[in-house]
Formats: structure tokens, C-alpha cells, sequence
């Protein structure tokens, strides 16, 4: 009879146990992160530019904490080479692009291999002669299609966003149309529209009009197609044009009079885009 008891008490802590290391390898495998995301930024060429690194390096934190993601952040762009990128799932540029050929060759092999990219308003800037010259075809026209900045309005005022595509994962759960946070918005030398490698997936809604306030009349837009966010369809790969705060300039005190993130629906669509990068696969047909 002690035998048995003993026998059964055995297998009760052994059971104990058992549960233990089950519960203790659940919770493991939740606090696992899904994926990993790098930004690179510079964070000196414009205070509005300055403003915006400085809201998205607290903000991502925070929604990594909610999603289950890493997001880590670092001004060395000397880390974009093959070993630092094969530790991260995606890579954000906040604010400017790599220069160096090397960084450039590294970063384009990372996507031809499948690894997801978001980029900001400034990412994208690409004008010559300037401080960022239009020096990197594969970036500036096959990558985001874009080509060169041609124009942009002033000063940065909010815009009516529409959805072109509501079937893509990062416009889920999107309203037809919603007011976006302000913004300084560029224009292009390259029609997007005629890219069969482009999906187009928000665009400047006709109501937005006049946008802008100037001074200057050829930084108010009056009509005209807009591309605001949009993927290619070789690459996982999102690109928004906002990302420019509006800033106290006239009065030099560099005061920053609004912000990008805190926008409901323009927060789910960068959270949206960035939990499909962060899947790792490209788009599906369905996604096109």
C-alpha cells in the first residue's frame, strides 16, 4: 500500500513538473519576437526631418512592445552590410538613403533577396545637383519608381488621403478616405501610374485642393494625381511620402507644430504595412 501511494506521488510531481516546463516553453515562445526591424536615419539635414526621427525612434518602441516586434535604430550607416542586415527582418529609412557604394550594394542584394523595406518622405528625395543627387538608378527608378523630386508644397498642412487599393494588407480595415497628419508633399519626375511594377495604394483625394498655403503660388496645388504610398511588386517593400513635421521656422524658434504619429487611421497603415514586411514574404496575387 506505501508502495502504491509513494508510486502515485511519484508521478504527481513528475506530472507537476511536466506542466512546468510546458507552461515555462509557452510563455518563451510567446515573449519570442515575430520579427526584427533596424531604422537607419540621419536626423541632421532638416529640423522638420529632425522632429519626425526623433517621434518615430519613441513610437515604433512602443508599438513593438504591443505587436511583438524589436525595433532597434542606429545613425551608423556603415551597418548596412550583409552581416548587420542578416539579423533584421526589415529596414526603415527615416529620413535619408545610403551614399556610400558599398552600403548601397549591400542594401540592394538584402531586397533581391526578399527583406523588407519601409521609407519616409525624405528617403526618397533625389535632386540634381544637391546634397542628395539623383546618383542611384536602381533606388531612385526601378526600386521606388519615383525617379527624381521635381516640386513639393508649403508649408506643411494636412491632405485627404485616398485608398486606391483595398484588397492590399497594409490598407486592412482603411477607411475610402481619411485626413493624414500634416506634411510637406513631394512631387515626382516619374508617372507612377505607368510602372506595371508600382501598385499605388493611397493617392492625394480632389478635396485636398488648394493644398498648401505658400507664400510661393507654385507650392500650393491646385489639381493634379498625387501618389502617396505605394509598393513594388519585386520587392516587400512600402513607401510613404509623409514624414515632414511642420516647424516654427518664421520665428526661429524651431518649435514643432505637429506631429506624424497620433493619427488613427495613418497609424494603422504604417502598423498594417509593417506587420506584412515583417511576415517575410512578398505580395501575393491577391496583394497586387
Amino acid at each position: 500500500m506505501l508502495a502504491l501511494i509513494n508510486v502515485r506521488r511519484s508521478a504527481k510531481i513528475i506530472a507537476f513538473y511536466v506542466a512546468c516546463c510546458c507552461f515555462c516553453c509557452i510563455q518563451a515562445h510567446a515573449r519570442s519576437p515575430k520579427f526584427k526591424v533596424i531604422a537607419f536615419f540621419t536626423a541632421r539635414n532638416d529640423q522638420a526631418h529632425i522632429s519626425f526621427v526623433h517621434e518615430a525612434n519613441k513610437w515604433f518602441p512602443k508599438m513593438g512592445e504591443k505587436y511583438n516586434f524589436i525595433y532597434d535604430s542606429t545613425k551608423d550607416w556603415s551597418n548596412l552590410n550583409a552581416e548587420f542586415l542578416s539579423h533584421y527582418q526589415v529596414v526603415l529609412f527615416l529620413d535619408t538613403r545610403a551614399d556610400d557604394p558599398a552600403q548601397r550594394k549591400a542594401f540592394e542584394q538584402y531586397m533581391k533577396n526578399g527583406g523588407g523595406w519601409m521609407g519616409f518622405h525624405f528617403a526618397g528625395f533625389a535632386l540634381t545637383p544637391s546634397e542628395f543627387n539623383q546618383d542611384w538608378d536602381w533606388y531612385h527608378n526601378e526600386f521606388l519608381g519615383s525617379g527624381s523630386y521635381v516640386s513639393n508644397t508649403w508649408r506643411p498642412v494636412p491632405a485627404v488621403l485616398r485608398v486606391e487599393d483595398k484588397t492590399h494588407p497594409a490598407t486592412k480595415g482603411l477607411p475610402d478616405t481619411f485626413r493624414s497628419s500634416a506634411s510637406e508633399w513631394y512631387r515626382w519626375s516619374n508617372d507612377l501610374r505607368q510602372n506595371p511594377n508600382i501598385k499605388i495604394l493611397l493617392s492625394i483625394d480632389s478635396t485636398s485642393f488648394p493644398l498648401g498655403t505658400g507664400p510661393k503660388l507654385n507650392e500650393i496645388w491646385h489639381s493634379g494625381y498625387y501618389p502617396i504610398v505605394w509598393t513594388n511588386k519585386n520587392y516587400r517593400m512600402v513607401y510613404f511620402n509623409f514624414g515632414h513635421n511642420d516647424i516654427d521656422y518664421e520665428h526661429k524658434t524651431n518649435k514643432e507644430l505637429s506631429f506624424t504619429f497620433g493619427n488613427k487611421n495613418q497609424d494603422k497603415l504604417i502598423i498594417n504595412s509593417l506587420l506584412w514586411l515583417g511576415r517575410g514574404k512578398k505580395s501575393t496575387t491577391s496583394e497586387k
